[in-house]
């Protein structure tokens, strides 16, 4: 199980950092990541990152301004999002998968419930 939080709202320029806790199984061998969905709009690769930590990847709309990272001893998954945007509003959903290419073409092998993220301009 995938368990997201850290949304909420935040003014536009401002940062939030998003966890995703993973329980019942040990994801330690998984590339792990983050997709958003906007209202009215379809499912969008944010980041994933390697099993290691050693590679990670974003989507155009995000990159120099989000940074994922992952602490396996804690199962757990980070992204810390910078220079928030209003279009940058959405649920935000994190996701496991066997390769991190995989993951950045939308393969998912697990995934959880979502956090809201509201940038207000």
């Amino acid at each position: 199980q995938l368990q997201a939080s850290g949304g909420g709202l935040v003014q536009a320029g401002g940062s939030l950092r998003l966890s995703c806790a993973a329980s019942g199984r040990a994801f330690s061998g998984y590339a792990m990541g983050w997709f958003r969905q906007a209202p009215g709009k379809g499912l969008e690769f944010v980041s994933g990152i390697s099993w290691d930590g050693g590679r990670a990847g974003y989507g155009d709309s995000v990159k120099d301004r989000f940074t994922a990272s992952r602490d396996n001893a804690k199962n757990t998954v980070y992204l810390q999002m910078n220079s928030l945007r209003p279009e940058d509003t959405a649920v935000y959903y994190c996701a496991a998968s066997a390769g991190l290419d995989r993951l950045a073409r939308g393969v998912k092998d697990y995934w959880g419930q979502g956090t809201l993220v509201t940038v207000s301009s």
